[in-house]
């Protein structure tokens, strides 16, 4: 046995149902002019290493190599976060190889290109 709602339960404040397009009427399409947003055109400007990471392999990429401290100062990231980038991105998504060596108790790291076979 189904209950039929009462007249008293529903509220006159009830909001008009939408078209099932869900499209606007004519009378509301006409009182706001449409607006075209247009994406202002790309700087002109050569692509220099821009992202910490590329400036990252730039530091690395050098004879000297870098210092943790160094490239901690280059991308303002605290230690962890840069050895994570060197063994997570650098090693095993981009598969650069990365080597660290021990000079005058500093640790230098740098990116050792592969020989050619």
């Amino acid at each position: 046995m189904k209950r039929k709602p009462s007249p008293s339960s529903k509220t006159s404040s009830a909001k008009p149902a939408r078209a099932a397009s869900g499209t606007r009427t004519k009378a509301a399409a006409a009182t706001k002019p449409v607006v075209k947003r247009v994406k202002p055109a790309p700087a002109q400007t050569p692509e220099i290493a821009t992202t910490k990471q590329s400036q990252l392999i730039t530091l690395l990429r050098s004879a000297a190599g870098a210092s943790m401290e160094q490239m901690m100062a280059l991308t303002g990231w605290q230690s962890h976060t840069v050895r994570g980038m060197l063994s997570g991105s650098l090693r095993k998504r981009l598969g650069l190889d990365v080597q660290c060596q021990r000079v005058d108790g500093v640790h230098l790291y740098r990116i050792v290109e592969a020989a050619a076979a």
